[in-house]
């Protein structure tokens, strides 16, 4: 009952360690925000006396996400481990995908214009510069889910916050993945700085979505996603 009426704490704790994931080296606070949310969200579940189903989809792709960080965070020019890390990313991704489906279903005209431009993006400034075929089908099957994942997003049933925050939070993921290949691929560090803050801010919005989902189920069963 006191995190259901007292969301904001949980927040806070979240934002203090996406602070000291952006300014420290140490992988628990990096890991922090995505550790937060699996923690409030398995709380939230147990305090509801039920787990459920879908809810396990996000915390599945928070622990993926950490492992995934990990991959990234130690790969020193290895480019496997970068492999790695993408495909780890690639199943937290699956996750963010099934919760949506779960409860909407893909607005098809949106992630038909947001697969063009990627796509137009990838081909025209990403692909010239890769040597190898691994790292590029990788690359483009994360690029695929991504805009999926963003496009069932869109269609979700729910009330506005609770959609409207799920979505920024994924749309967060993909600002910082963008970012991530510019950095990767084309050797681009103007934009470097927003990639932890955006990665954080995503966690957060989306747990602070399905905290929301949590309090309003409470409040009035009706008016939460269906």
């Amino acid at each position: 009952m006191w995190l259901r009426k007292n969301w904001v704490y949980g927040l806070l704790v979240s934002c203090i360690l996406a602070i000291l994931g952006v300014t420290t080296s140490n992988f628990v606070y990096k890991s922090g925000t995505a550790g937060m949310g699996i923690i409030i969200l398995m709380m939230l579940q147990f305090q509801k006396g039920k787990m459920v189903k879908d809810v396990w989809m996000i915390i599945a792709a928070f622990l993926f996400s950490i492992i995934g960080d990990w991959f990234l965070s130690n790969m020193n020019g290895d480019s496997m481990m970068f492999v790695k890390g993408i495909a780890l990313f690639f199943l937290a991704h699956v996750g963010y995908l099934a919760y949506a489906l779960m409860n909407g279903k893909i607005k098809w005209a949106f992630t038909g214009m947001v697969l063009a431009a990627y796509l137009i993006f990838f081909f025209v400034m990403l692909y010239p510069t890769f040597t190898d075929m691994i790292l590029m089908t990788a690359s483009l099957i994360y690029l695929l889910i991504s805009c999926f994942s963003l496009g069932a997003s869109v269609g979700m049933r729910a009330n506005g916050i609770v959609k409207w925050s799920y979505v920024f939070g994924v749309i967060m993921i993909l600002f910082s993945d963008t970012i991530i290949s510019f950095k990767e691929f084309m050797d681009y560090h103007t934009f470097d700085f927003l990639i932890t803050p955006t990665y954080y801010l995503a966690h957060t919005c989306i747990t602070f979505s399905l905290m929301k989902r949590f309090e309003k189920q409470e409040e009035s069963p009706k008016s939460v996603i269906s």
